[in-house]
């Protein structure tokens, strides 16, 4: 070109040989251009000088600088506190986070089925939704790192805590203080995303009544769905029925403090007329001094991030799954049974 002559889109889409619509797909970051039209843009743009935004030449080399989070909840307090860990750890290396969340099976089949996630992120993290085989053989099909939390798959990086030991422990802690007649507040049975952690707890605590020989009726079981409107409802259920439990155990913090609404509310007292505990070291379980089995929950999201973090810059890095520890914390919400 001549000299003082200005260099716009035109000239680069001549340069390049597409046309100019294509030039400026490109050079916004759309992904419905093809890597080597791509190359062969930037290419002509820097021959001929033409300036190109600092985020279109990431897209234009197939970086998208984002990682895609999916959760099929995100008001939850668990699925909240790892998604703001990862969101922390990316934050501060630079990267975005695009968050697919998602409440119904319609929206999972659409995220795994129809691939909205090709093209759109360089990693992903997946909370605690196990993967139907077809789905994950789907996620492995994009090529990026893929971490998860709150379970493990040989072939990705994962960071989770042992749910059945947790439940164990609190299981334990209860028999320990001398309750025989111990209830389970659990999750529904017919969970259509059919989450792993339900029946893991439900598993620990089978496993202690079982090793200390104490009698279980399934009349002691109701369903408080995680949360704590669904649990102080289900808690009333279960105080209406004969033969009480004089000691709870309630397999989330949001469901124990659904349930302690209740039991004032029947007129009862914790722990004097019943003992409960919770799980997963819930902020509010310090101010209404529950018993609780604390799990690392926003450091496991911080982990995830850097597990992929790192397998952006070193892709053939091998892959870790790590197993946090749990841990007991005991308040007032619990005695020795008289």
């Amino acid at each position: 070109m001549n000299a003082g002559s200005k260099v716009g889109i035109k000239e680069v889409a001549t340069e390049a040989g597409v046309s100019i619509a294509t030039v400026s797909r490109a050079l916004r970051g759309l992904h419905h251009v093809n890597p080597e039209t791509r190359k062969k843009i930037l290419d002509a743009a820097e021959k001929l000088n033409y300036p190109i935004p600092q985020t279109s030449a990431k897209a234009l080399y197939g970086r998208t600088n984002s990682v895609g989070v999916v959760a099929p909840y995100i008001s939850r307090w668990y699925f909240a506190q790892v998604i703001n860990g990862a969101e922390q750890a990316l934050r501060e290396a630079g990267l975005d986070l695009l968050l697919y969340n998602f409440s119904q099976m319609k929206g999972r089949e659409r995220l795994f089925q129809h691939q909205l996630l090709k093209g759109r992120v360089d990693a992903l993290v997946v909370i605690s939704l196990p993967p139907t085989e077809e789905e994950f053989e789907s996620m492995l099909g994009l090529g990026i790192p893929i971490a998860l939390v709150g379970m493990h798959h040989a072939q990705c990086s994962s960071v989770a805590i042992d749910d059945v030991a947790g439940a164990r422990t609190a299981t334990q802690h209860l028999v320990n203080l001398g309750h025989k007649k111990i209830g389970l507040l659990s999750g529904r049975p017919d969970d259509p995303f059919g989450f792993s952690v339900p029946q893991d707890r439900r598993n620990g605590f089978m496993q202690v009544l079982a090793e200390s020989g104490l009698e279980w009726k399934p009349s002691r079981e109701v369903y408080g769905d995680f949360t704590m409107y669904g649990a102080s409802r289900a808690m009333d259920d279960l105080l209406a029925r004969p033969d009480r439990p004089t000691a709870i155990f309630a397999q989330s913090d949001e469901m124990a403090l659904g349930a302690l609404q209740a039991i004032r509310r029947n007129g009862l007292k914790v722990p004097d007329d019943i003992s409960i505990i919770g799980f997963d070291g819930h902020e509010m379980a310090e101010f209404s001094d529950l018993t609780t089995i604390e799990q690392p929950v926003q450091l496991m999201g911080e982990m995830a991030a850097w597990s992929i973090m790192e397998r952006l810059k070193a892709p053939k890095s091998e892959s870790h799954s790590l197993t946090l520890p749990t841990t007991l914390v005991v308040r007032d919400s619990t005695k020795r049974l008289q």
